[in-house]
């Protein structure tokens, strides 16, 4: 069967960019950067886009491009022993990443109708952890499901099968062509409205003022270059199945990757203005410090804002159009998650795409629903730390070593250099060999120096490791079985006589 294409260029950079663009552009990069010096955060962050993050989309663009597959069958191609690594990044993605991803969607589902009247009353953080989630005493009390984030991942893994199965060029190119200008749009609106706020100011202040003493700490470096990673969906094996699809001669892999970099970074900064504003005329508001009032994560998007919602002029209408831009964002990565799976299943198995589309996405949602249940935020918690503290890191250092040195990357570089306009030089050889592992091994050994210290986020080691540990093993074995398995296809598949 004929690989199916994008329809335009415009159609694929808009499904890089929407893959790329998340929950956390919204909510995670602002709070980073108020940490981690304001405006000086932008050093480390740029720096690490430029000497890490582009040229790994370029990497991974140029094997799904070269090879013309998803990552298993591209990392198979070049060593039939390392196919167990693209299945790895498509299987932990997809039944560990998107499986809570999705309920946390279904949170901004359930918020988006909350907005219009302020359902969390007085006390958001009350409403969110007692009455909302029912959060329970710990992992191991599970509880049970809480109806309203269950009807809402309904919708979502609806909204995500629907997708998907239409396919490339009807499904997932057409729905990020509706998608990302909406989201600009959204986007835009927040933060033109929220600059008006009184205190406005106060909170951009706070989000940008440099304060460049905090860039002799190393650990901002590291996380910058850490957000970076996870922010461009690198090591999900979600770009190199997008770049499969692109036609043969006219990729254009350079000006893809730096577009598809510069606009989702360029997006989280301009999204902060919105939350920081907010914030800013939360605090002034309250008599209170930004400080006192800024949260971060899953406490800024469900507690802060929805309190700063309560109390501006218009907030309900503000609220609506908030939560909406985090489900439009959430979807445009959830379904690029399905995507990179879907291609890796119809690439081995050569199975209908359609029935590959249904069946993940029926799974899918079963196993999203223990991230439902009263004890779900904790699950929620101990599985994303691990899958992308461990997962995409690893399988981003390895990914480098087997295109780059097992592949010989000087070969990469030409096939680079024959589809773009933009070309790379030698330079591009060295930070895919050398400096790209170097970062991303710092960051693996200083997370595993933190983890053996003490158990991740006050939890018991038997949460830690039935929980954690376990899923990860579980993807790992589930990835080598796959990879295992005969070939129907392709040109790994056996030739006949």
């Amino acid at each position: 069967m004929k690989r199916e294409r994008w329809k335009t260029q415009i159609g694929f950079l808009l499904a890089a960019v929407g893959s790329a663009i998340g929950l956390g552009n919204i909510w995670r990069f602002s709070y980073m950067a108020y940490s981690y010096g304001g405006g000086a955060f932008l050093i480390p962050y740029f720096t690490a886009l430029l000497t890490a993050g582009i040229p790994l989309l370029i990497l991974e663009f140029a094997l799904g491009h070269e090879k013309q597959g998803s990552a298993p069958l591209a990392f198979g191609l070049i060593n039939r022993k390392w196919e167990w690594l693209g299945w790895w990044a498509v299987i932990f993605v997809m039944f560990g990443i998107e499986l809570y991803y999705t309920v946390v969607i279904s949170w901004c589902v359930n918020y988006f109708g909350y907005a219009f009247n302020l359902t969390w009353g007085a006390d958001p953080n009350a409403f969110f952890f007692k009455k909302f989630l029912g959060l329970s005493g710990s992992p191991g009390e599970i509880g049970s499901i809480r109806t309203p984030i269950f009807f809402a991942l309904c919708i979502v893994w609806f909204l995500n099968w629907i997708i998907v199965y239409r396919g490339i060029q009807k499904g997932i190119e057409t729905a990020n062509k509706i998608f990302m200008p909406l989201l600009f749009i959204l986007t835009a609106i927040l933060v033109f409205w929220a600059v008006t706020f009184k205190g406005a100011g106060v909170g951009i202040r706070a989000y940008l003022t440099p304060d460049f003493s905090k860039l002799a700490d190393p650990k901002v470096w590291i996380d910058a270059y850490g957000q970076i990673f996870f922010t461009l969906s690198l090591g999900f094996g979600i770009m190199i199945a997008y770049a499969s699809y692109l036609p043969e001669k006219e990729a254009n892999i350079t000006k893809n990757a730096i577009l598809t970099g510069v606009i989702n970074c360029g997006y989280s900064l301009f999204a902060g203005f919105a939350v920081f504003s907010t914030l800013g005329f939360m605090a002034v508001s309250q008599g209170k410090e930004v400080s006192e009032v800024v949260s971060q994560s899953i406490g800024l998007a469900f507690v802060a804002y929805p309190k700063a919602l309560s109390l501006m002029p218009g907030g309900k209408l503000f609220g609506a159009i908030f939560f909406f831009c985090l489900v439009v964002a959430g979807l445009s990565s959830s379904i690029s998650i399905i995507e990179a799976f879907t291609s890796a299943v119809v690439d081995k198995f050569g199975a209908s795409r359609k029935k590959v589309v249904t069946v993940i996405s029926i799974l899918g949602f079963f196993g999203s629903i223990i991230f439902t249940t009263n004890g779900g935020l904790y699950w929620l918690d101990i599985v994303d730390h691990f899958l992308t503290h461990y997962g995409l890191v690893v399988v981003g250092i390895l990914e480098c070593i087997v295109a780059a040195w097992l592949f010989k990357v000087a070969r990469l570089r030409d096939h680079v250099n024959r589809v773009s306009t933009i070309k790379v030089g030698t330079w591009w050889d060295a930070l895919v060999r050398y400096f790209i592992p170097l970062i991303l091994g710092i960051i693996l050994v200083g997370d595993l120096v933190g983890e053996f210290s003490k158990p991740y986020g006050g939890y018991s080691w038997t949460a830690i490791i039935a929980i954690g540990v376990d899923w990860v093993l579980f993807t790992v074995i589930a990835a080598v079985f796959f990879s295992m398995r005969p070939w129907k296809k392709g040109e790994l598949a056996p030739k006949k006589e």
